[in-house]
């Protein structure tokens, strides 16, 4: 590492912000218009005109991208300029790959994190000689060209076998067969109900042991989700006994971003549910748990859920919707058998997103090993057995 230096952010270039709200962008403006967002958006008017990195300061902390031209900036984007013994594509390739792990537990706020420039402007960069710089950028600039492919061909991959999953439940849900009919939701259902918040009932949240106490969060996609779990005092289960939850009940949210994801509930423990969620309980020689609940999660019937929220401010859909809903039900035989095609067709398509997201990581881990090598002055050429072997 002859000529290696560890150099300050703030001696290598300058620091200011943009000038610019938000909501002074324009789709369809001209020139970027950089916010704290992944993606930036437009502007008709520019600040900023020249080679510049620019660091988001809040919300995505962090997040750091390249441009040259004319540009306009959001008053919490950083804007780096005035590049002095760096390269800004040697500097934008350390920054982009160290900025913002060590970012994550410097940042300040908590509804919405941010920083001050004093954490970049003394933030730590391995500089090497010009010559060494261009080297290296050359090196990355090319390995990260054929990761980036590969990242890009995988994603589209995982997607179409989401997508691929979800048309078949279209299909499934939206060609009725012979000895279907059209029912109320409230017609196949023992009851349909939903809790309520312990607060309003003089319930406190306690540590295990109590009632198991279910929420929106809980409440995945075709399956139940209690890597969070909170607990009540059990007079709770006493006193709202409506929402007392049985193994098989069908779970969907009712409230917020999450409206229509359905879980069938899998446990025996003593459980109520809050006021986000509603359950239904099918009357089995009718109306099957799974078929109920992979039905709601189709796309068809998502939309018809989310085309029928009420209270903008806070989308919630009513009981009385769902008793009102009506839905195509075959014999009970042949839900058992859709379903059965169902499963069998969410387990390929699981076992695939499951080796899709392990090259995803594989990539990110392969860039991360590249990115320390070029910057610890190890990374002599470009690595193409490793870079080869993450793309196959």
């Amino acid at each position: 590492m002859t000529g290696w230096t560890t150099e300050s952010l703030g001696q290598l270039c300058e620091i200011k912000t943009g000038r610019k709200d938000v909501n002074q962008g324009n789709p369809e403006g001209k020139y970027p218009f950089f916010t704290c967002a992944r993606e930036h958006t437009f502007s008709d008017e520019f600040s900023f005109e020249g080679e510049a990195l620019l660091i988001a300061g809040n919300g995505d902390v962090g997040n750091t991208s390249y441009f040259k031209g004319k540009f306009e900036a959001y008053q919490r984007t950083y804007v780096l300029m005035g590049f002095d013994r760096v390269l800004p594509r040697y500097l934008f390739r350390v920054l982009n790959g160290t900025l913002k792990n060590v970012l994550y537990d410097k940042k300040l706020g908590n509804t919405m994190p941010y920083i001050k420039k004093g954490m970049l402007t003394d933030f730590p960069i391995p500089l090497p000689p010009l010559p060494e710089q261009k080297r290296i950028v050359a090196i990355l600039d090319e390995a990260f060209a054929g990761i980036d492919a590969a990242v890009a061909n995988t994603e589209k991959n995982l997607a179409n076998a989401r997508e691929l999953f979800e048309s078949y439940l279209n299909a499934v849900f939206t060609q009725n067969g012979d000895g279907w009919v059209e029912k109320k939701l409230g017609e196949m259902c023992e009851r349909v109900t939903k809790g309520s918040s312990p607060k309003w009932q003089g319930i406190e949240y306690v540590e295990k042991p109590g009632v198991l106490f279910v929420t929106s969060e809980n409440v995945g996609t075709n399956q139940m989700l209690f890597n969070k779990i909170k607990y009540v005092e059990e007079a709770f289960n006493q006193k709202d006994s409506k929402s007392i939850l049985k193994r098989g009940d069908v779970l969907t949210n009712i409230v917020g971003a999450s409206i229509g994801r359905t879980a069938v509930y899998d446990r025996d423990d003593l459980a109520n549910i809050n006021q986000a969620v509603c359950l239904l309980r099918c009357e089995p020689d009718r109306l099957t748990n799974t078929y109920l609940a992979y039905l709601l999660n189709s796309p068809f019937f998502k939309q018809i859920l989310h085309d029928n929220e009420i209270d903008n401010a806070r989308a919630n859909l009513s009981l009385g919707f769902f008793k009102g809903l009506t839905i195509p039900v075959p014999p009970v035989e042949k839900q058992v058998s859709i379903v059965a095609e169902i499963d069998a067709l969410r387990e390929q398509t699981q076992r695939l997103e499951s080796i899709y997201q392990r090259k995803l990581e594989a990539l990110a881990e392969l860039k991360q090993s590249i990115l320390q090598k070029a910057f610890a002055g190890e990374l002599t050429a470009l690595p193409e057995k490793q870079i080869e072997e993450a793309v196959a």
